[in-house]
């Protein structure tokens, strides 16, 4: 059933619009624990020249330091060539920290080449948000909860 709710997921999250996407993002990000509120934590920056940068949201509550994010809502696989234009990007904002999500996957050149950057740029594809978003409960509710009965056998010993 699980694996059933993140392909719809993921493909009902590949329909919506960019600047949805970017929002998206940014609410897994805060359910997760980073930065506190949405309203103080997360800023959504994209827009045409955002300089690769789709999103800023503070590491923890009291704002220590900024994550920057790229949002891909993509089919195809995102290559080295990404991830290198978003490292360059962090380097612009002297940044330390990353993370790129997109809706697709990753190719091994660029994963390979994420791992080896000394900034830090994590990399989220299609799969994983979708098992973020049933995890931290964004873009699902609770339609019925199960409950399961099993032998009490303290009930049935006799004193």
């Amino acid at each position: 059933m699980r694996a059933n709710l993140a392909a719809q997921i993921l493909e009902r999250t590949k329909q919506v619009s960019p600047a949805f996407f970017e929002t998206l993002v940014m609410q897994v990000l805060v359910a997760m624990g980073y930065g506190g509120s949405e309203e103080d934590a997360a800023q959504v920056v994209g827009r045409s020249g955002d300089g690769g940068i789709d999103g800023i949201i503070k590491q923890d509550r009291l704002g220590l330091e900024n994550i920057y994010i790229q949002a891909k809502r993509w089919e195809g696989t995102v290559g080295r060539g990404v991830i290198q234009q978003f490292a360059g990007a962090l380097q612009g904002q002297r940044a330390r920290k990353g993370v790129l999500i997109t809706t697709s996957d990753f190719t091994r050149e660029a994963t390979a080449y994420a791992s080896g950057l000394q900034n830090t740029i994590v990399l989220i594809n299609g799969s994983q948000l979708a098992e973020l978003m049933i995890d931290y409960g964004v873009g699902v509710s609770e339609h019925e909860t199960l409950r399961l009965k099993k032998l009490d056998e303290d009930f049935f010993e006799e004193q």
